[in-house]
């Protein structure tokens, strides 16, 4: 019989998976998920030695992790990666759809490969995740008689706010934020589903160059985000957020009312 969650350990026994974990704000997810008592399934694409890594590092917390290699753009992938999860654990509890991919392109300069590749990855790829998840949980949930699960889909301020210079990323998470809506009323009771998004975040190392620094000026709390601001909201989400779903909640330091 599983031991009933701790205080300090809430999500004890459950399974989580993050995409895209391998490295920045997915790893620093994964790593609060474990602390948090989870068995996290970090998903990477071309991150192998940096999930490897991450891996490691929930080992020694005394996670039961395990890293597996999927393109979410690819569905086939993604069927695959979610058929290893059942067999491994027989269950799903939280999904992070954390992968993503941000660059600048101007609306002239803008490839259709280009365009393909950002919405594949980050609406595409949120979606037959989501899809998969969804089915894995409610399988999952009969035997179990508990509810079914929940969903977090990381967006972004740049799916509230344009940003001309990046248009096709813009577009794409302002479709992880409807996606979200969507997928929260079509798997409602049973399935929660909400959606971060963060705004500036600067890792340790990092340059904030003039650029970063004009914006954190507009910043009313006038500083960048750190990949732990954005993973305590996803815990927060995944342990007492019982009553929300279908909502938003972006991470900016109030730059989306600014």
């Amino acid at each position: 019989m599983p031991l009933r969650p701790s205080i300090d350990r809430p999500l004890r026994d459950q399974v989580a998976l993050v995409t895209g974990a391998g490295r920045r704000i997915g790893r620093e997810i994964a790593l609060t998920l474990a602390r948090a008592g989870a068995n996290v399934v970090v998903n990477y694409h071309h991150s192998r030695a940096e999930a490897r890594a991450t891996v490691l590092e929930l080992a020694r917390m005394g996670a039961d992790c395990v890293a597996i290699r999927a393109d979410v753009s690819r569905p086939k992938q993604v069927r695959a990666m979610f058929g290893e999860i059942e067999k491994r654990f027989e269950r799903l509890d939280l999904l992070v759809n954390n992968a993503g991919i941000f660059f600048p392109a101007s609306w002239d300069k803008l490839s259709e490969q280009d365009w393909d590749r950002v919405l594949g990855t980050n609406l595409k790829g949120t979606f037959f995740c989501a899809q998969a998840a969804a089915r894995l949980m409610l399988r999952a949930e009969a035997p179990r008689r508990e509810r079914g699960g929940h969903i977090i889909n990381i967006s972004s301020l740049g799916g509230l706010q344009a940003w001309p210079g990046y248009m096709h990323y813009c577009v794409s998470k302002a479709g992880v934020i409807m996606l979200t809506r969507c997928l929260a009323k079509a798997l409602a009771p049973r399935i929660r589903v909400n959606s971060v998004a963060p705004g500036t975040i600067l890792f340790p190392g990092e340059d904030s160059g003039p650029q970063v620094k004009k914006l954190l000026k507009a910043t009313p709390l006038k500083r960048a985000g750190r990949p732990k601001d954005i993973a305590e909201m996803v815990l927060y989400l995944a342990t007492s957020g019982e009553f929300i779903t279908g909502q938003v909640f972006a991470v900016d330091g109030g730059k989306s009312i600014s």
